[in-house]
């Protein structure tokens, strides 16, 4: 362990001689325009995030340190003119040790697709499209993007459908997303995934996330989303569904936030000899605020959230559960030279009740950012703690990203 604290100290100390380079010269990152008006192009982004972690609740042969490729990614999207575009992203997540194949054959080692839709403008400010998309309801934090996280990652239990209506948070459908001033919104009907991580039969007395499975895409196929916030301050760009996490103080930003998800029938739960279904309906109010302090270059980024999760009749099934959540985070970028290394120490919470049993799911986290070059280039250490019933876990992680 001590060891462990040495490296990411020298990592960390080493990182605050360099400077920044990548962030404010970004303009834009890799683009191809075709023409002169810039009005066709192709845009491509690629990330990747590296973790080093150490648990202390593993079997005593197995070790306490390990090596995962978080994510790693490459979207693109493109558009001939400014009445249409096609987005198309895909990648693989949490590649390690485990999900490795001899010849890279496996599962876990290959690589989909997260997202493939088309989008019309139909209006100033007004868009509708289609396809495998994350135009997601309920909160911001459902909809957040995974280049700019406050965190090291985001809270598990906001993306709150993930694998269990749809594949990785993104359903099928039809969505359309636009403003009237400074109120966005985002709203889509999809069709439900068939087969879902809950996998189990039904049950008497506890609901079971598999409507569409056991009672058909008839009563079950379809789900309905959406999300409005208002921009009290600084607009900020909805031309992509993918949330900021933290502005590092380049805005001054302020939105509150409401959003839904709607699924009839889509748990089923045994009433008798008889299958009945349960329509899970999960609704949050948030607010999000990132401002500079000053002119030194310190900047706050603040983050609520209150979720009400109703997935039937006492559900509760890994990560999810019907109960409620409140989640929160704060992080404060210390003083310094936006051209050089600058570091944010933050702090996360989430407390999550389960109306199937008495205790609350309890995770508490402490971290910090070293910006080597603004959100394309990072190192994040991070702490967390988890408490549910008898199981207390605590995770140290080392994760390096860098996206162009």
């Amino acid at each position: 362990m001590r060891k462990l604290f040495l490296l990411m100290s020298v990592v960390v100390l080493y990182s605050a001689q360099l400077h920044s380079q990548a962030s404010p010269y970004y303009k834009g990152g890799l683009k191809v325009n075709f023409g002169d008006d810039g009005k066709k192009y192709l845009r491509m982004i690629s990330w990747a995030q590296f973790q080093a972690t150490y648990s202390d609740d593993v079997p005593e042969d197995q070790s306490n340190t390990n090596f995962m490729v978080r994510r790693a990614r490459v979207l693109m999207f493109a558009q001939i003119n400014e009445k249409f575009l096609i987005l198309t992203h895909f990648g693989l997540n949490s590649l390690n040790s485990n999900t490795m194949s001899p010849t890279g054959k496996s599962e876990g080692s290959q690589l989909f697709f997260h997202d493939v839709w088309a989008q019309y403008n139909v209006a100033p400010d007004h868009v509708v499209g289609g396809g495998l998309h994350y135009f997601n309801g309920i909160s911001r934090l459902n909809n957040q993007s995974t280049l700019n996280m406050l965190s090291l990652d985001n809270n598990r239990q906001s993306w709150s459908t993930l694998g269990l209506s749809d594949q990785f948070a993104r359903h099928i459908g039809v969505f359309a997303k636009g403003k009237f001033n400074k109120l966005q919104y985002r709203v889509s009907i999809n069709d439900a995934i068939t087969t879902g991580l809950d996998t189990r039969d039904a049950l008497t007395g506890q609901a079971v996330y598999g409507g569409k499975r056991l009672l058909g895409s008839k009563d079950a196929g379809k789900t309905y989303s959406g999300y409005f916030d208002f921009n009290f301050f600084d607009q900020e760009s909805n031309f992509l569904p993918f949330k900021v996490g933290t502005y590092l103080g380049g805005k001054k930003v302020f939105n509150v936030g409401a959003g839904f998800f709607l699924h009839p029938k889509g748990s089923v739960i045994m009433d008798g000899t008889e299958l009945k279904g349960e329509d899970v309906q999960i609704f949050a109010v948030d607010a999000f605020y990132d401002t500079p302090l000053g002119s030194n270059g310190s900047a706050l980024t603040a983050y609520a959230t209150f979720q009400s999760n109703d997935y039937g009749t006492n559900y509760l099934y890994s990560a999810y559960g019907t109960g409620s959540m409140v989640y929160g985070h704060l992080g404060y970028v210390v003083p310094g030279n936006v051209d050089k290394t600058r570091f944010q120490p933050y702090v996360t919470y989430a407390s999550n009740s389960y109306d199937a049993v008495d205790d609350n799911r309890n995770v508490f986290g402490i971290g910090a950012n070293a910006y080597l070059s603004g959100n394309n280039s990072k190192l994040t250490l991070e702490y967390q703690n988890q408490n549910f019933g008898d199981t207390k876990t605590g995770t140290l992680t080392l994760q390096a990203m860098i996206y162009l």
